[in-house]
C-alpha cells in the first residue's frame, strides 16, 4: 500500500512539472499517455548526465560538462509525422513526396523550418491546454543517452546515461542505418517512424531517421556545470540532433551538434515535442567576438585622390591566411580555399573564404581576416559564417560604394557542394556584425557562389554562381533588381546548353565564370572548362543573363585549383587576371610579353591583362610578380610550394580581387594578398637578371 501511494504521488508530480527526485529503476517506469493529436508521450525523469564528447566527435562537443535537468518532462515518443503536422497546417501535405521522400502518413515530416515546428507547438499547446514545445539541446541529449535501467545495481542510484557514441554503445545497429554514406544526391528512404528498436526511456528514432530541430540557438560550450541550461542569448544557427538519413553514421552520435538558419527546410530535417514548462535558466551570453569583428572603426574612410595615379605600385604577396598549424575545428589547417575579398567602408579590407580538412565534408567552414586600414600585416583568421555539419561551398563579399556589404555564401543540406541554398548577409557596421536571409531557399545546383558580385549601370545587382557541380556545365547567375531585396535565377529549369561557337542557351560557358557589363549594356563572361576550339569560352548577353551566345574567347583554358578574375577597374579598362597554363598541363607553354628592354621571352603563371577597348583587344600582359630574383612561396590549398622569381608566379589558385576608392587593386589568391595600381599594370615588365637573359 506503502508502494502504491508513493509510486502515486511521483506519477502525479510528473504530470504536473514539478521537480522530483530521481526515481530508482524498481520504483516505476516511465509513464506515458496519447495526446488528442495521437502522439504518444512518455515521461523522462529529472537527472544528471555529462553533456559532449570528451574523445573523437567534433570540437563543438567539447568540453564536456555534467549538466543536471531538475524537472521531470515528457517527451513524443516518435517525430512528429505527417498527418500529425497536417492537423495544423493542411497545405503541408503538397510537400509529401518532394525529392521522393515522406509520402505515407506515418512518416516523419520533413520540410518544416524551425519557425514552423514552433508554431505547431504553439498549436498544440492551446489545442491541448498544456505547455508543448521544441525540446532544449540538453533535454534532447539526456533523452538520448538514457541507460537500460536494467544495467543499474537494485537499491543504487540511477546512472546518468550512456557516455558511448550512441546510446546502443560504440557501434549502431544495422536496423538503424538508411543510407548512411556521403550522399551527392540523396536516395529516397523510408521515413516511417517506430520503426527501430526504442531506447530504455521508451523514444524512437533518436539516431537518424531524421535530424531533429531543438529550441537553443548554436554556441560553442562551456565548462562549468549547467543547471536546466537553454543555451545561447542568440545567434544565427538554431541546434538540430540525431542525424538523419543519407549522412555518414558518425553524424547521428548522441553528442553529435547540427544545426542550420531557423529559415532552413529540407529532407533531412524533421522534430519532434516535449511537453512541458520550460526551463527558466538564464541563457548563456553571447561568445566573445571573433578577431574580424573586435574593435571596428566606425568612421567612414575619406579616401584622397589616388596617390601617384601615374606612379606603379605594387605590394606583396602577403599571407591573408593565418590558421595555427593542426587546427581541427572550427577553423581547419588542412585546407584553405575559394575566397573573396572587398574593401569596407571604414578603409579597411575583409577576406573570406572556406576552411575544412577535405572539399566534400560537413565540416567546411567560412573564415574571415580582416587588414585594417594603415596596416600591412593580415589578423588571425577567426570563424566567419558556419551552419553546424553543413558544407557552405561558395563565398562572395562585396561593397555597395555607400553603407552596406553584402555576404553571399552556399548552404548545404548536408555534405558536398550538390544540393546549396543561397544565403545573402549584409551588414552596415563595416562587418562587425550581419543579417542573414535566404535569397533562393531550395537547395540545389545553380547556387554554388563565385566571388565576383558586380552591379549594372542600371542598378541591377548580378551574383554568379556554379550551375553545376562538376568542372564542366556553366554558370548561372541570380539578379535582383532592388538592392538585394527580391532575386531571380533567369536560367531556371532550362537545360544545359551546348557550348559551341554560335549556340546560345540560358546559362554562361564554363564554371567559375567572371562577368562584366559592356559599354554598350551587354554582359561579357569567361568560364573555366567548356573550352571552346582549344580556348577559354566567351559568353555574351544582351538581355541581362535570360540568354547568352558562346564564342571561343582569347585567353588559354584553365583547369582544377585554378579560377579566373574579370572586373572593370575604376578608371575604366578592363582587368583580366588568369594563368598561362592549366593546372593539368605537363608541358606548359608560358606566355610570351615584350619587357622594359624590349626583349620578348616567355614567362608563366599568374598574370593580368587590361583591354582599353572593352575587350575586342587585350593588352599590356603582365605577370603578377614582384619581379624578383628568386624566392620559395607558399599559396595554400591545391597550390603548395612555388617559386616566384623574374619569369615566374604563382602556377595555380583560386582568385578574387577588389579596387578601392584610390585605385588600388587587391587580389588574392587561395592564401597570398597582391596589391598593385593600372600604372603597374601598364608598365612594362623588367628584364630578367643579367645571369638569367636569353641571347
Amino acid at each position: 500500500m506503502r508502494y502504491a501511494t508513493a509510486l502515486a504521488i511521483v506519477i502525479g508530480t510528473c504530470l504536473c512539472m514539478a521537480p522530483v527526485p530521481v526515481l530508482r529503476a524498481e520504483d516505476a517506469a516511465p509513464k506515458e499517455f496519447t495526446n488528442s493529436a495521437g502522439m504518444k508521450l512518455v515521461c523522462v525523469q529529472a537527472g544528471s548526465f555529462l553533456m559532449g564528447q570528451a574523445e573523437g566527435g567534433d570540437f563543438d562537443e567539447r568540453p564536456v560538462h555534467k549538466v543536471t535537468l531538475t524537472r521531470p518532462f515528457y517527451v513524443a515518443a516518435t517525430e512528429v509525422t505527417n498527418a500529425q503536422f497536417e492537423q495544423f497546417d493542411p497545405g503541408h501535405k503538397e510537400l509529401r513526396g518532394k525529392r521522393g521522400f515522406s509520402k505515407a502518413d506515418d512518416e516523419a515530416v520533413i520540410f518544416v523550418n524551425w519557425h514552423e515546428a514552433a508554431a505547431f507547438c504553439q498549436w498544440l499547446s492551446k489545442k491541448e491546454g498544456k505547455p508543448y514545445r521544441l525540446p532544449t539541446e540538453a533535454e534532447w541529449e539526456y533523452a538520448c543517452r538514457v541507460e537500460d535501467p536494467s544495467k543499474t545495481r537494485r537499491g543504487g542510484p540511477r546512472r546518468a546515461g550512456t557516455t558511448t557514441a550512441f546510446s546502443t554503445g560504440d557501434k549502431l545497429p544495422a536496423e538503424y542505418l538508411k543510407n548512411q554514406s556521403l550522399a551527392w544526391e540523396p536516395k529516397p528512404v523510408s521515413l516511417t517512424v517506430g520503426k527501430t528498436p526504442p531506447n530504455a526511456w521508451g523514444l524512437y528514432d533518436m539516431h537518424g531517421n531524421v535530424e531533429e530541430w531543438c529550441a537553443d540557438w548554436y554556441g560553442p560550450y562551456e565548462a562549468a556545470d549547467q543547471t536546466d541550461p537553454v543555451g545561447r542569448a542568440s545567434g544565427d544557427m538554431k541546434v538540430t540532433r540525431g542525424g538523419s538519413h543519407n549522412t555518414p553514421v558518425e553524424y547521428l552520435r548522441s553528442a553529435n551538434r547540427l544545426g542550420t538558419l531557423p529559415e532552413d527546410k529540407h529532407w533531412l530535417i524533421g522534430f519532434r515535442v516535449v511537453m512541458g514548462e520550460a526551463p527558466q535558466a538564464p541563457p548563456l551570453p553571447a561568445p566573445a567576438p571573433p578577431f574580424w569583428a573586435r574593435d571596428v572603426r566606425q568612421e567612414r574612410c575619406e579616401w584622397p585622390a589616388p596617390p601617384d595615379a601615374a606612379k606603379p605600385h605594387f605590394a606583396g604577396p602577403r599571407k591573408y591566411v593565418s590558421i595555427p598549424a593542426g587546427s581541427n575545428g572550427p577553423l581547419f589547417a588542412k585546407h584553405n580555399h575559394c575566397p573573396s575579398i572587398t574593401v569596407c567602408p571604414n578603409g579597411d579590407l575583409l577576406a573570406a573564404w572556406f576552411s575544412t580538412n577535405t572539399e566534400e565534408g560537413r565540416e567546411m567552414a567560412i573564415a574571415a581576416s580582416r587588414l585594417r586600414r594603415g596596416t600591412s600585416t593580415w589578423e588571425p583568421a577567426s570563424l566567419f559564417f558556419k551552419a553546424p555539419d553543413r558544407n557552405m561551398t561558395g563565398t562572395a563579399l562585396w561593397w555597395d560604394g555607400k553603407d552596406t556589404l553584402y555576404h553571399f555564401n552556399g548552404l548545404e543540406a548536408a555534405g558536398t557542394w550538390g544540393n546549396l541554398a543561397l544565403v545573402l548577409r549584409t551588414s552596415t557596421d563595416n562587418g562587425a556584425t550581419w543579417q542573414a536571409r535566404f535569397i533562393d531557399p531550395e537547395h540545389r545546383p545553380h547556387n554554388q557562389v563565385i566571388s565576383g558580385t558586380i552591379r549594372t549601370r542600371e542598378g541591377f545587382l548580378l551574383q554568379a554562381c556554379d550551375a553545376v557541380s562538376g568542372g564542366n556545365g556553366g554558370t548561372a547567375i541570380h539578379v535582383s533588381p532592388d538592392g538585394g531585396r527580391t532575386w531571380s535565377d533567369p536560367s531556371a529549369g532550362m537545360p544545359r546548353p551546348d557550348f559551341k561557337a554560335g549556340a546560345s542557351g540560358g546559362t554562361i560557358a564554363g564554371i567559375h565564370a567572371g562577368v562584366v557589363q559592356l559599354l554598350d549594356g551587354r554582359l561579357m563572361a569567361f568560364g573555366r572548362g567548356d573550352a571552346i576550339d582549344l580556348h577559354m569560352p566567351m559568353s555574351l548577353s544582351a538581355d541581362r543573363g535570360k540568354s547568352w551566345t558562346y564564342a571561343a574567347g582569347p585567353f588559354t583554358p584553365i583547369s582544377s585549383g585554378q579560377r579566373l578574375v574579370l572586373m572593370r577597374l575604376r578608371e575604366g579598362p578592363l582587368l583580366f587576371c588568369s594563368f598561362t597554363d592549366a593546372s593539368n598541363d605537363k608541358n606548359p607553354k608560358g606566355m610570351t610579353i615584350t619587357d622594359a628592354a624590349g626583349r620578348q621571352r616567355t614567362v608563366y603563371g599568374l598574370f593580368a591583362v587590361v583591354s582599353e577597348d572593352d575587350g575586342k583587344t587585350w593588352s599590356q600582359s603582365r605577370l603578377i610578380s614582384d619581379d624578383g630574383a628568386g624566392r620559395k612561396l607558399n599559396g595554400g590549398a591545391w597550390t603548395s610550394n612555388f617559386v616566384m622569381d623574374a619569369s615566374h608566379a604563382e602556377p595555380r589558385g583560386y582568385l578574387a580581387a577588389t579596387q578601392a576608392p584610390d585605385g588600388r587593386i587587391h587580389l588574392i589568391s587561395s592564401a597570398l594578398h597582391y596589391e598593385f595600381n593600372l600604372a603597374w599594370l601598364k608598365a612594362p615588365m623588367p628584364p630578367e637578371p643579367a645571369e638569367k637573359a636569353q641571347p
